[in-house]
């Protein structure tokens, strides 16, 4: 006697599933990881430090077997150049991405619980953050602070944060009325417990989306801020950094601007597909038809 059997599966298998199938999303996942595995193991897959002047008797070379990406006015490798300037732009997108969810996380958990006066006032800080050009803000901000690594991180964290407050807050608008939280608050659960236990934990999914839409735009925000030389400063290699030098030398020696300019664009790319797919396939309202 032939019997079905019925096998529960978890969300998260069929949201993976869902990532499988959006192949744009998939070949973004695994040229960012090539990437991030390139910018760990810079080290090892580069012939030379990023500010050791070896080649200093062949400079502005043209790329060859030698030397790939070729090398650049003060006779540093630029391949090696490129690859520690992968490590510097995704270590800045992944912690002031970071950041971001610290901050958008419990203000947009508490905005959407509480509403009223709170979500009136968490709006308004959304919308002043909304209006002011961000590269604009930060150029004045990287002025007083005078730049540098860290400061890059907590400027593009001050503009990282909205999204993620305003995925967290549609999310939390969502569940807040639903019968397990009825149920919870009938127990005699405190509202902090609510929030932490039930709401925050059911927002994972679009924390984890807003957390890697953050990374492209402070990878974009760093890369402004050393193009127009208020970000990363030398000899720490920065693609935005590498372009605006490269530029003075693009006429002839096109491969100081191209490279940087190609890595950092396939990047962004990478990066802003991977969390379209991830959006998709985690969207609490797409009905699972399998």
């Amino acid at each position: 006697m032939n019997q079905n059997v019925y096998k529960i599966r978890s969300p998260l298998y069929y949201a993976f599933l869902r990532f499988l199938s959006n192949r744009a999303a998939l070949i973004s996942g695994i040229i960012l990881a090539i990437i991030i595995l390139m910018s760990i193991l810079a080290p090892l897959i580069t012939q030379t430090g990023y500010e050791e002047q070896k080649f200093l008797t062949n400079n502005l070379a043209f790329p060859s077997l030698d030397h790939w990406f070729g090398i650049d006015d003060l006779g540093r490798d630029f391949y090696t150049r490129i690859v520690y300037g992968a490590r510097v732009s995704l270590s800045i997108g992944f912690v002031a991405a970071a950041f971001s969810v610290v901050i958008g996380l419990p203000l947009g958990a508490l905005a959407g619980y509480y509403g009223g006066s709170v979500d009136w006032f968490v709006m308004r800080i959304i919308e002043l953050f909304s209006v002011i050009p961000p590269l604009m803000a930060a150029l004045l901000l990287a002025a007083l602070v005078r730049g540098g690594f860290l400061s890059i991180i907590f400027i593009a964290a001050l503009f990282g944060w909205v999204q993620v407050c305003l995925l967290v807050r549609a999310q939390v608008l969502s569940f807040k009325e639903k019968e397990f939280i009825r149920s919870s608050f009938a127990l005699g659960a405190s509202p902090m417990y609510v929030i932490f236990k039930h709401l925050i934990p059911n927002s994972i999914s679009p924390v984890i989306v807003g957390f890697v839409q953050a990374i492209p735009l402070a990878m974009m925000l760093e890369a402004g801020l050393s193009f127009l030389g208020a970000g990363i400063q030398p000899p720490l290699p920065s693609w935005g950094q590498m372009i605006n030098i490269g530029i003075n030398f693009m006429f002839f020696y096109w491969h100081l601007a191209l490279f940087p300019t190609l890595a950092l664009a396939i990047t962004v790319m990478a990066t802003t597909l991977f969390g379209d797919g991830l959006r998709d396939a985690l969207d609490p309202t797409i009905n699972d038809k399998n």
